[in-house]
């Protein structure tokens, strides 16, 4: 095996080009100053205290650069994740509490060794079991709860934590007569700041101007004696290295499970889609998904060493880090690297930071994931059942959970391909060339075998006796059947094929055969050797 595959950044960092070091620089510094609001904002959402994002955002980059074969990708807390760690852990403990965090990073670990598992044992494929309208479905609705989860912050009241949108709506309307409206104007300000500054300047990271605003205005008119919230005190220095707290506790671990299960998928999910869309606009490199899987393992499991929740590439991370000119993962390293001088000095600075600005960026930054256009593309063009989809999917995720929702859609999506197996579609004279009268093409469109042999059956068998009793219909004396689309055939649908052949000759029809797949053999069929031969088959 090459030492490469397995370590990538033996293969940039050796022949590394020195025309490459100002765009990693420039991204390296854009991203660490984006991360830093961000980063505390996922932190938040996540159900706990500001600083944890920090820490997610050193350790998982560093470990990612060494073993992820995106040069773009930049990895850390995102919402999604963010989402379902509140989700999985305020079953078992109080938010921001000393279990709930030991509980977060718990689950760093087991998300990181399941996606490890996944990566040895070359499982990439099973992100293909997430189709584009699950995602689509299960996307959208998670970005509303998240969206509307920051609503306790936006108002300054302390609403019930739920993952059902009936329940925070319930919460909010029942408190809205105590929204402090100092809050409300410093979040409703950022998240237009925040919208005006990306469409008018682009390049200036405006989270980072609301975070900078947001402070000033919060200390300069003492607004946190008016009932602001701040996040107040952060930690300084790097967190310490130790082995997470309940890692030998089997009932936390089986309690866990699913959820780390779960965003184990989503987490790869979220980094291959980004990751591959990127490197489609390079010609350097190319993604494997089964070492991506292995470096989001050894990022989430070592970062779980070092006080770090689940995360996996974000999206807007990694296009900020494309655009911004990074060329290598050196800019991944250097983005963790300003997040080490940020908490080794800068940290006092946040101490008027409004929680309601970090509110604000979530907000802006998840609604952009609901996609309309999605539900209109697939009705427009035919696709009802991909639509339909979609929207329980979607519906499922808003009214009964995060996790039903998404496994909801799945099964959905293969109880249809299953559908389509069972029971596909017979085609008839379906070419371009032109057809006698006497003569009937069948297509049947899919692998012939147990589960749909019987199908196959009672529709060649209608058929034939449709066009036996048809009136002012041609007799049809021959048949061809075309196999171009049966491309594998087992022992109980060769039972089934040898009785529609004996069946078409006992009613004097003709067969021939075309393009019938390498699993088929003549020898499987002795008992009719000679009557195909007798009708001249091809």
């Amino acid at each position: 095996m090459n030492i490469k595959s397995i370590l990538p950044i033996l293969d940039w960092l050796p022949n590394y080009n020195k025309k490459h070091l100002r765009g990693d620089v420039n991204a390296g510094l854009t991203v660490g100053i984006m991360l830093i609001p961000q980063g505390m904002a996922y932190a938040m959402l996540a159900g706990l205290p500001p600083i944890y994002g920090l820490y997610a955002a050193i350790v998982p980059q560093l470990i990612y650069a060494i073993f992820g074969t995106s040069r773009q990708l930049g990895v850390g807390p995102v919402a999604m994740d963010s989402l379902l760690v509140a989700v999985t852990v305020s079953q078992f403990a109080q938010v921001e509490s000393t279990e709930y965090i030991n509980l977060a990073i718990l689950l760093a670990l087991m998300v990181g060794v399941i996606q490890l598992l996944m990566g040895f044992l070359r499982l990439g494929v099973l992100v293909n079991f997430l189709s584009h309208p699950v995602i689509s479905g299960f996307t959208s609705a998670a970005a509303i709860i998240i969206g509307i989860s920051q609503l306790k912050y936006l108002m300054g009241v302390d609403l019930e934590r739920g993952q059902f949108l009936h329940e925070i709506l319930w919460s909010a309307l029942q408190h809205i007569g105590q929204t402090n409206l100092y809050t409300l104007a410093i979040g409703l300000s950022g998240m237009l700041i925040i919208i005006l500054a990306k469409k008018f300047t682009p390049a200036i990271p405006a989270p980072l101007i609301v975070v900078v605003l947001g402070i000033v205005v919060v200390w300069g008119l003492g607004l946190d004696q008016y009932g602001v919230s701040i996040v107040q005190e952060i930690p300084k220095g790097l967190p310490n290295f130790q082995l997470p707290s309940m890692i030998f506790d089997s009932n936390y671990i089986q309690k866990l499970l699913p959820s780390a299960l779960t965003i184990a998928l989503i987490a790869f999910m979220e980094a291959i889609a980004v990751s591959k869309a990127i490197q489609a606009r390079h010609n350097d490199y190319k993604i494997d998904p089964n070492q991506e899987l292995i470096a989001l393992g050894m990022a989430n499991t070592m970062g779980s060493f070092f006080q770090s929740f689940p995360g996996t590439g974000g999206f807007s991370r990694s296009a900020v880090n494309d655009q911004a000119g990074a060329k290598t993962n050196l800019a991944a390293i250097i983005s963790a690297s300003f997040i080490i001088l940020t908490l080794l000095f800068l940290t006092p600075l946040f101490y008027y930071l409004p929680k309601a600005i970090l509110a604000s960026i979530i907000m802006v930054a998840v609604f952009k994931l609901i996609s309309v256009q999605d539900v209109i593309n697939l009705w427009k063009k035919g696709h009802k059942r991909d639509f339909f989809i979609l929207i329980i999917t979607f519906l499922s995720t808003l009214m009964i959970g995060i996790q039903k929702g998404i496994l909801i859609g799945v099964l959905l999506s293969i109880i249809g391909t299953l559908y389509d197996t069972l029971f596909p579609n017979i085609v008839l004279n379906d070419s371009l060339l032109e057809i006698p009268k006497n003569t009937l093409i069948i297509r049947f469109e899919e692998q012939l075998y147990f589960a749909n042999s019987n199908h196959f059956k009672e529709k060649m068998e209608v058929i034939l006796l449709e066009k036996i009793t048809a009136e002012n219909v041609p007799a049809i004396d021959h048949v061809i059947i075309d196999g171009t689309q049966i491309h594998k055939m087992d022992s109980t649908g060769e039972k089934a094929f040898e009785s529609i052949i004996e069946l078409y000759q006992e009613e004097g029809v003709s067969l021939a055969f075309v393009a019938m797949p390498s699993t088929y053999s003549r020898a499987s069929f002795p008992n009719i050797n000679a009557a195909i031969k007798a009708n001249q088959t091809v």
